[in-house]
């Protein structure tokens, strides 16, 4: 994903004409950038924020910096690293419980830890700058903990103008009630029910359009998705988390739900003529739920074979952990395939979601039955 010369070849020899980009390691890294300092692939619009914009996802201390100069509600925090490890410790010690760590770097999902008590935070802040995540924790960002319900608001902009896209909700947790480890997603659901005009206005207020003049006052280039993960608390929007592209598995209950050409959209934000389109989104609920293999997100067995996907017809299949091996298909990842339901209403695309689930087969198959039900009530 990150050898950016075998990606120019390869889009050289096929003659691509346009770059999404979807995983945030090469966002980072500077994909944009290194499209557009070469003469021949500048000619290729990549659909991505530059290197130094994408820090927002790159670097929690930096999009923690970002929205403290934009004013941009979020919640209270210090930034630490080796030679201030007792300063974070006395900074845990005056939050209140539980407390929130947050590797500085990408950690792919991982990096983000919540506390129950303060000793607890205090070991995994020095495991964390020990090299509990690797690089990513050389710099660890702690937070106080926010009440409320989380959801996700996603735009996608050329850097001035924006569109609104469907809002989500995913579930991180890996058990059933919210339970046990974070994984790289369990399930998403759109739309948010209780995400209603009064809210969206705050949102768009206090956190869409001061990311986008904060992008634009200061020269961050920016032509691509920007995720906002949000808390809301007593009706307030808060800030936790930027992405530089579509979450997953939000993308999978997202997409599906709009009706406008994405190629169309893309060809807008290249030519920074977003703000001539307009978006359509179906009223369609959409539920999406993944299947993983036993163990995740620790430690799983790959190469089970998958079966029963081929007579799912109520939903939308996406892999994600799969392999074409021995002419059959089998298990390659933690999170294996997702299964995505359009319906009048939620709880018709929920079950169907879970019927689908169900019929697909493999070996220590897991998938949480009880994706959405959170907010099924809930307007």
């Amino acid at each position: 994903m990150t050898d950016f010369e075998a990606i120019k070849k390869f889009c050289l020899e096929e003659k691509i004409e346009l770059v999404v980009v979807g995983p945030e390691d090469p966002l980072v890294k500077g994909i944009y950038d290194f499209f557009i300092a070469d003469d021949v692939l500048k000619k290729i619009p990549v659909i991505g924020p530059s290197k130094n914009a994408a820090q927002l996802e790159g670097s929690k201390a930096f999009a923690k910096e970002f929205m403290k100069r934009n004013n941009i509600p979020t919640a209270a925090y210090e930034a630490f690293n080796s030679n201030s490890i007792e300063e974070g410790v006395k900074f845990i010690r005056s939050l209140s419980v539980p407390v929130v760590l947050k590797a500085d770097g990408l950690a792919a999902g991982k990096g983000v830890l919540i506390c129950q008590t303060h000793v607890e935070a205090e070991e995994e802040f020095r495991n964390m700058l020990n090299g509990k995540f690797g690089k990513a924790s050389e710099r660890v960002v702690v937070e106080e903990f926010l009440h409320g319900i989380e959801m996700s608001v996603f735009v996608l902009t050329d850097g001035k103008n924006y569109l609104l896209l469907p809002t989500a909700k995913d579930y991180k947790r890996v058990g059933e009630g919210d339970t046990g480890l974070n994984t790289g997603g369990m399930g998403a659901v759109s739309p948010v029910p209780f995400a209603d005009d009064e809210l969206m206005k705050k949102v768009e207020e206090r956190m869409i359009v001061p990311t986008i003049s904060g992008l634009l006052k200061e020269n961050l280039t920016y032509c691509g998705f920007i995720y906002f993960g949000l808390m809301i608390v007593n009706g307030n929007p808060f800030m936790i988390e930027y992405n530089c592209r579509m979450g997953d598995p939000e993308t999978e209950a997202v997409i599906p739900r709009i009706e406008t050409d994405l190629v169309e959209l893309f060809v807008a934000v290249a030519q920074k003529k977003l703000g001539e389109k307009k978006i359509s989104i179906t009223p369609k609920h959409a539920a999406t739920i993944v299947l993983t293999s036993r163990g995740y997100p620790g430690d799983f067995q790959k190469g089970k074979t998958i079966s029963g996907n081929e007579n799912v017809s109520e939903s939308i299949v996406f892999h994600a952990g799969t392999i074409a091996k021995d002419n059959t298909l089998q298990t390659s990842g933690g999170r294996v395939i997702a299964v995505t339901s359009l319906a009048g209403t939620l709880q018709e695309a929920i079950e169907i979601s879970n019927r689908s689930a169900q019929q697909i087969q493999f070996e220590g198959k897991y998938f949480r039955r009880d994706i959405g039900f959170d907010v099924l009530n809930k307007k």
